[in-house]
C-alpha cells in the first residue's frame, strides 16, 4: 500500500463549506469542486478560466494542487483554500512554485458550522505566469 499524503489523521468527512465571507471575496471566481450534489462535471480535467477558486477535498488536495500550477502557468490566476500544513508534499509543492503567496488566516474557519474547525487555513494565491514567461514554462 503506497504512503499517503495526506491526511494525518482520518477527516470524517470532505463536505467543508467555504466561510461565507470568504466565499464573497471570491464570488465571481469559477470553483471547479463545488459542494454541490448536482455538480457532474470532473474539476481536474477540464480546463479553468482566468480566475479560480479551489476550496478541494482535504482527504486529498495534491491532485488539485497539481492542477492549479499547471493552470497558473497558462496565465490563469488561482486561489486555493487549504489546510494550513507544512508537513505535506503538495504543501512543499505549492511553497516552491515562484507564483505562489500564502496568506494566513488568522482564526480559524467554521466551515458553515457553529464551531471552528479543528485546523488552521491558509489562502494560497498562484499568480498566472506573465505572457513572457510562458514560453518558458513547460506545461
Amino acid at each position: 500500500m503506497g504512503k499517503k499524503d495526506y491526511p494525518r489523521r482520518a477527516l470524517s468527512h470532505d463536505n467543508f463549506s467555504t466561510d461565507p465571507w470568504l466565499k464573497a471575496i471570491f464570488s465571481t471566481w469559477f470553483d471547479p469542486c463545488p459542494l454541490d450534489e448536482e455538480w457532474e462535471n470532473d474539476g481536474l480535467s477540464i480546463e479553468w478560466p482566468s480566475q479560480t477558486f479551489v476550496n478541494p477535498p482535504y482527504s486529498n488536495p495534491k491532485p488539485w494542487v497539481q492542477k492549479a500550477i499547471i493552470e497558473a502557468k497558462r496565465g490563469k490566476n488561482i486561489a486555493m483554500l487549504l489546510k494550513h500544513d507544512s508537513s505535506t508534499e503538495w504543501y512543499r509543492i505549492l511553497h516552491e512554485y515562484a507564483g505562489s503567496h500564502f496568506l494566513l488566516i488568522n482564526e480559524r474557519l467554521k466551515y458553515g458550522k457553529q464551531t471552528s474547525c479543528a485546523f488552521p487555513s491558509v489562502l494560497v494565491i498562484i499568480e498566472g505566469a506573465k505572457q513572457s514567461e510562458q514560453q518558458r514554462l513547460p506545461i
